[in-house]
């Protein structure tokens, strides 16, 4: 093996620059608390089972969405399309205003949770809060999937990688 290597006590800063060698995909995940809206950027969402049908994200503890997600029960997740990187941007800025945080965003409610789906995602799920487990400074969120859909079908995805966006070509 070439490159940084380190043995026991792995820094932090190499562990994001490895970690962040693997391409993901970008969604805001959003819930509805109180009649109040919320939302996160993550690229820490995946699919984990087919029977039951779960996915996952990973909010960080620290994160304002953590507990309201959790206390909401139910969230959707939209996976943005490459146009929707200032939305990604936007709601993973810490302390961002959170009245009104979705004017000026296209979305309609999802079906079944009432949360925010965005119209240019390249797909959109509504969950329910299946399981929650610790992980570290984060929490691993499982999810039921209660509706699919493909609101931007023609659209190509937002990537991240290497600490930057990307597009596919």
């Amino acid at each position: 093996m070439s490159g940084d290597r380190v043995g026991p006590g792995v820094d932090p800063d190499l562990f994001r620059r490895v970690a962040g060698r693997f391409a993901t995909g970008v969604a805001i995940v959003t819930s509805v608390v109180d009649g109040n809206d919320h939302a996160m950027t993550v690229n820490a969402f995946a699919s984990v089972s087919l029977d039951p049908l779960l996915v996952m994200f990973c909010p960080e503890k620290i994160a304002r969405f953590h507990d309201l997600a959790l206390e909401a029960g139910e969230w959707a997740v939209s996976v943005l399309a490459e146009e929707m990187r200032d939305a990604s941007q936007w709601f993973a800025t810490r302390g961002r205003m959170l009245d009104g945080q979705l004017q000026g965003w296209d979305h309609a409610r999802g079906p079944v949770t009432g949360a925010a789906i965005f119209k240019n995602a390249v797909a959109a799920l509504e969950c329910r809060t299946h399981a929650v487990h610790e992980a570290g400074d984060h929490s691993i969120v499982v999810g039921e999937v209660l509706s699919l859909d493909v609101p931007s079908p023609d659209a190509r995805p937002l990537i991240f990688y290497g600490g930057d966006y990307r597009f596919l070509s």
